[in-house]
């Protein structure tokens, strides 16, 4: 006697397991730790999970270009500082220069005046 059993049905039962599963999965951590192990104990899959996963870590050829990089920014930052302290001792210059000038050029005819030298 064959029983016919609809493949809806069928798969409805599947994905109500595996609903549950996954939902066991999420709150259960024991079990998904447990998973985890028997996962990464079969060598197939651990080389497939190495694999997957390989592209995202950063490699020690990866971290020297980084170095480098941030150490020519640094340097060029460095640059840039020591060009802006050459402007500002520049400009400072100039600034004390015209503040001398414009003294002199006020005050001393004023004090000459006073004493009488001119």
């Amino acid at each position: 006697m064959f029983i016919y059993v609809s493949l809806k049905y069928l798969l409805g039962l599947f994905v109500s397991l595996a609903e549950k599963l996954i939902k066991e999965f999420e709150e259960n951590v024991k079990l998904r730790r447990r998973l985890a192990e028997l996962l990464v104990s079969e060598p197939d899959v651990r080389l497939v999970l190495i694999n997957a996963v390989i592209s995202d870590v950063a490699t020690k050829k990866d971290l020297s270009e980084l170095r480098n990089e941030l150490k020519s920014e640094v340097n060029g930052l460095r640059g840039e500082i020591n060009e802006l302290r050459r402007e500002v001792h520049s400009n400072f210059r100039w600034t004390v220069g015209l503040i001398v000038t414009v003294w002199g050029a006020t005050v001393i005819p004023i004090l000459l005046k006073l004493i009488g030298a001119i």
